[in-house]
């Protein structure tokens, strides 16, 4: 019995197969979700043949230091911001044998949300080695830390499957 919701898992086996036919490996650049895209995947028997490795990067520090986002993206635009979520996705890539990866940094809640920046925002991004990197922003609203995070796993599943089938 799996830990997830069947959407997920679902999900989840679909990559797993897709990436395990075509070669593929997977890296995730994690902050809001913590690893949860990670598990999802990893939740599925067969992959460790496409998940090469997970990047929590929680803080600042952990996105400039393990992936390579640079400082003065952090302080231009904020860590939930396009240009953080692009630069997490095309440094996981870089930072690990993978051929495609998805990076998630968003506001959960229930605090810490603004009026520019509210809980619920979250921006995501997958890169492929080759092909332009996708962004997607998410304004999931304000239904909860777990709402959020689950929401956001499934967007992010989508967008491997979405990438693994560039040409």
């Amino acid at each position: 019995m799996s830990i997830w919701p069947k959407d997920i898992e679902e999900a989840a086996q679909t990559i797993v197969s897709d990436f395990a036919a075509r070669g593929l490996l997977i890296a995730t650049a994690e902050s809001c979700t913590a690893g949860l895209i990670a598990g999802a995947i990893t939740e599925i028997s067969g992959s460790s043949n496409v998940f090469d490795r997970g990047f929590v990067t929680y803080s600042n520090e952990a996105k400039r230091e393990m992936i390579g986002v640079a400082n003065a993206t952090l302080k231009a635009h904020g860590a939930v911001s396009r240009p953080t979520a692009i630069e997490m996705a095309e440094g996981a890539i870089g930072n690990s044998g993978a051929n495609i990866s998805v990076a998630v940094t968003g506001i959960a809640g229930p605090g810490g949300g603004s009026e520019e920046k509210p809980v619920g925002l979250v921006h995501l991004a997958a890169a492929r080695r080759g092909h332009t990197t996708l962004h997607r922003e998410m304004r999931y609203g304000d239904i909860g830390r777990s709402g959020v995070r689950l929401a956001t796993v499934r967007t992010a599943l989508d967008m491997l499957i979405e990438l693994s089938k560039a040409d």
